[in-house]
This record gives structure tokens, C-alpha cells and sequence, in this order.
């Protein structure tokens, strides 16, 4: 008759649950992680589904993700607990500024190129990106005055109209200001990267090329004015429209007009919830940075960029 096992023995003869081989190195499903069994891609009694554990330096995804880089760039300067969340959303709509430029730079080289495949997989890669810079909104759309005053003062005179990055996507709309320069005079390198995004071709410039090529004749003025302005509508760029609209419409110029339609929309859904959440957190008073604070923000949302695929509408 065999014996049954001791439970209470505490030597190294004990179960994995109760003995000394129970220590921080175990994994729950492979057992005990001792002497040569402790690395699970080496151990015999590991499960071929588990993952390396063990690395010489630091790990593969922070090498390629640079996340203690990312979680180490917060530094609030009140004691509110609040700030941090303001910081962070800040922050992260910073990346998401990133790439939604990345998306529209790629999309206008690809236009350019007549590539229209490239092109509206950017463009609609942009949309769900845009989706989630507008969901940034929600932690902070909530802010009561009270709230928000409690750290506001740590922003000085910091206000989101001087992000590089957000200008670059607006010059990138065909919304361009030589004056939005000013502002980054002291960044050499920031002030040339927007120097030079002011003077190239907005995405909505490469579009309007494209159906001039394509024969609907947009007028030389548009095509060979000044990029660094901003784009007016014109009724020749409304008319090409409303001939597009008219047509088949599983045609390929209505799916990028209908692509460039969502990213405008999207955007403009950004400036309402900007609108909104600055009301809510500091109803009708100036703006950080100098700026008109909600007066500001009501003008601007009421533009609309790309504004002859809206006006064409009313004409098909």
C-alpha cells in the first residue's frame, strides 16, 4: 500500500504551493522556476505556449515602444491630482497629432503620385485616428470652474494653439498663417519644420492637381496661387465637385471626396468638443496664451475645411 504525502513537511520535498520552490520565481502554470528550470524556454516541465521571460538587457516591446520614455515625460506642477490627467490627455493628443500628420503627408505624396490606393487607405486609417483624438475629449469635458482653476495657473501662458504639431495638421488641412510661425521663433528646428509645411502643398491642394488632371478643369489661380495661404472656395473647385457627385457613385472620385468629407467632419467634431469642454471648465473668459478663450473657439468651429465638398451638395 503506497504512503499518501506528508502536508505537513516544509522541506524541499514539499508541494510547490506550500515549500520553499513556491517563491516569487514560480509561475502558477508551469510550476516552480528553480536552478536550470527556471527560464520557461528552457525549463522540460514549461508549456510550449509560454512566453520568453528572460532578457539580457531591457525587453523587446521597450525597446520598440520606448514606454518608460512615454511614462517618465509627466510632470505636474500644482498638487491637484486632477492636473495629471490634464497633462496626460495632452500629451497623448500630442501622438495623435503625430500620426494623423503621418497619415496626411502619406496620403498627399500618394495623390501626387496618382497612387489612389495608397491614398484612401490613409485617409481612412486618419478617420479612426481622428475618432480616437476626439475621444481625448471625454476626460476632460467634464471639468467644473472650480476644477479646472485648481491647476490652471500652472499652465502660464501655455495655450493648445501653440502645438507645432496640431499647426502642421492644420497646414495640412489648406488652413495656413504665416502668424502661426511666431509663436515657435525660439524652436530652430520646430520653426523650419513648420516653415516649411506652410510652404508645401496642403493635402487639399494635392486633391484639387489630381482632378485637374483627371479633366475637370480647375482654374490656374487655384492651382498656381501662393500654398502658404489659405485656400478660398471657388466656384469652378464646386462645380468639379458637383459633376463628381452627379456620376456613378461607386466611381473613385466620390470615394475620395466621401473619405475627405469624414476627415472633415472629424475635424470639425474636434473644434465643437475643444468648444465644449473649455466652456463647461471656463465659460466666457480669456484664454491661456492671450487668446479670446471660447470666442476664439466658436469661430473656428464654425469653418468647415475642404468647404466646396459641402457647398457642391446643394447642387446635385
Amino acid at each position: 500500500m503506497s504512503q499518501q504525502p506528508d502536508a505537513r513537511k516544509t522541506g524541499p520535498e514539499a508541494s510547490p504551493v506550500t515549500g520553499t520552490e513556491a517563491g516569487p520565481g514560480a509561475d502558477p502554470e508551469t510550476g516552480p522556476a528553480t536552478g536550470a528550470e527556471a527560464g520557461p524556454e528552457t525549463g522540460p516541465a514549461a508549456s510550449p505556449d509560454t512566453p520568453n521571460l528572460d532578457f539580457a538587457g531591457t525587453t523587446p516591446y521597450e525597446d520598440y515602444v520606448q514606454a518608460d520614455v512615454l511614462t517618465h515625460l509627466q510632470h505636474p506642477l500644482s498638487d491637484d491630482p486632477g492636473e495629471m490627467v490634464f497633462l496626460v490627455t495632452t500629451q497623448v493628443m500630442e501622438l495623435w497629432f503625430t500620426v494623423i500628420v503621418h497619415e496626411w503627408r502619406t496620403a498627399a505624396e500618394a495623390l501626387r503620385q496618382d497612387d489612389m490606393p495608397v491614398a484612401m487607405a490613409a485617409l481612412r486609417r486618419s478617420t479612426y485616428e481622428l475618432e480616437s483624438l476626439n475621444a481625448s475629449w471625454k476626460p476632460l469635458a467634464h471639468l467644473t470652474p472650480a476644477q479646472f482653476n485648481s491647476y490652471r495657473s500652472a499652465l502660464g501662458e501655455g495655450s493648445g494653439f501653440q502645438s507645432a504639431m496640431y499647426r502642421r495638421m492644420e497646414f495640412l488641412l489648406g488652413e495656413k498663417s504665416a502668424s502661426m510661425l511666431v509663436p515657435h521663433r525660439g524652436a530652430p528646428r520646430v520653426h523650419a519644420e513648420l516653415e516649411k509645411a506652410l510652404t508645401e502643398p496642403s493635402l487639399y491642394d494635392e486633391v484639387l492637381w489630381l482632378l485637374d488632371r483627371r479633366g475637370y478643369g480647375i482654374p490656374d489661380a487655384v492651382l498656381e496661387r501662393d500654398p502658404g495661404h489659405r485656400h478660398e472656395p471657388d466656384p469652378a473647385v464646386e462645380r468639379a465637385w458637383q459633376e463628381i457627385y452627379s456620376g456613378p457613385q461607386d466611381a473613385e472620385l466620390v470615394q475620395l471626396g466621401e473619405a475627405l468629407t469624414e476627415v472633415a467632419e472629424l475635424v470639425w467634431r474636434w473644434r465643437n468638443d475643444h468648444l465644449v469642454a473649455t466652456r463647461r471648465a471656463m465659460g466666457a473668459k480669456a484664454g491661456t496664451g492671450g487668446s479670446a478663450g471660447v470666442a476664439w473657439l466658436e469661430k473656428r468651429a464654425q469653418k468647415y475645411v475642404f468647404p466646396e465638398l459641402w457647398t457642391a451638395r446643394s447642387h446635385v
